[in-house]
């Protein structure tokens, strides 16, 4: 009689938070009953865009709800961090969330919000570098070329990226301030949007995310010069790492999942084990393989460590470079 009565007692918390707020433990039994809609700061085909969409699509099979991917592009990805920051926190808008959020919170002096503050991990994806790829108009093939060529042209490169404060941008920076080398800055909204001017060289070249840079190279679209892991990465023997010329340089980035503070804990657990699960699918394990990456799954709480730790070095990046964004 009294689990009968403990049950009913149950099922009427859930009957009420159904006319009101849904309790955690009801939310977490019934998540998602409808759409999820997951905020991209980049713009279609770039690589943020097409992990987000691997990952959507298992979550979608998984769950049996559609997990919508809303591009929401500028300003280095924080104008998606500010739309789903303000969003209700109850797991049906969440943020893709990367190094680009780490940049931002030292790049930018006036942002509306604090990132770490304003926000829950999730879940962790992979980490992968961007890599160094030029026109095939330019005339060099070694890093250490490239450098000498910049030098030789000072103020005549100029380099696309993905926005101001995303790792396309903050790799190129700091490949600025270790090599001396005087490039110029070309901001697009996403870097699928810049290669057609890196191709035909009306900008000379982009560090950007693995998966799309090696897409390009292998097409023979552009040409690749290095990886900006602190060593050569694992399936590419034949690209060197910047940093056997340029030594102590390293930008390796992470791709990841996040939701607005006060998200219920059993939806962001929820959401946790079964982005871990769909990791752990080979046709996913696969699809990342061939973007260069390999599945990396964290607990929220790890998730949460690396954001900060990731926080903390790009602030040092950023004062080592000299740069900020108003």
């Amino acid at each position: 009689m009294m689990g009968f009565l403990r049950a009913a007692s149950f099922g009427a918390a859930c009957l009420i938070g159904l006319a009101a707020e849904i309790s955690p433990a009801c939310a977490a039994d019934t998540y998602p009953n409808r759409p999820v809609h997951w905020l991209i700061g980049f713009a279609p085909g770039g690589p943020v865009d097409i992990v987000a969409r691997i990952m959507a699509q298992w979550l979608s099979d998984h769950f049996g709800q559609q997990f919508i991917v809303e591009n929401r592009t500028g300003s280095g990805g924080n104008i998606a961090a500010a739309a789903g920051i303000s969003s209700p926190p109850d797991g049906y808008t969440l943020m893709f969330t990367g190094a680009n959020n780490a940049i931002s919170a030292s790049l930018y002096k006036r942002l509306p919000f604090d990132f770490i503050r304003d926000t829950v991990p999730v879940a962790n994806f992979m980490q992968i570098p961007n890599m160094l790829v030029v026109s095939n108009a330019l005339p060099v093939k070694t890093v250490q070329e490239f450098i000498d060529y910049c030098k030789a042209n000072p103020g005549k490169i100029s380099f696309a990226s993905s926005g101001n404060g995303t790792s396309v941008h903050m790799s190129a920076e700091l490949f600025k301030a270790m090599t001396k080398c005087d490039m110029v800055h070309v901001p697009y909204r996403g870097s699928a949007i810049a290669f057609p001017d890196v191709i035909s060289n009306k900008v000379q070249l982009i560090f950007d995310n693995l998966p799309t840079a090696l897409e390009q190279a292998r097409g023979g679209s552009v040409r690749a010069l290095g990886v900006t892991s602190a060593q050569r990465w694992p399936g590419l023997p034949d690209i060197p790492a910047i940093a056997e010329t340029v030594p102590g340089f390293e930008s390796t980035l992470f791709y990841g999942m996040s939701a607005p503070k006060g998200t219920p804990p059993e939806i962001v657990d929820a959401l946790n084990k079964a982005v871990n699960e769909g990791m752990k699918d080979p046709k996913v394990a696969a699809r990342f393989a061939e973007l260069g990456g390999s599945p990396d799954p964290m607990t929220p709480a790890q998730y949460g460590k690396l954001i900060a730790d990731q926080t903390e070095k790009w602030r040092k990046v950023v004062e080592f470079a000299g740069v900020s964004v108003d």
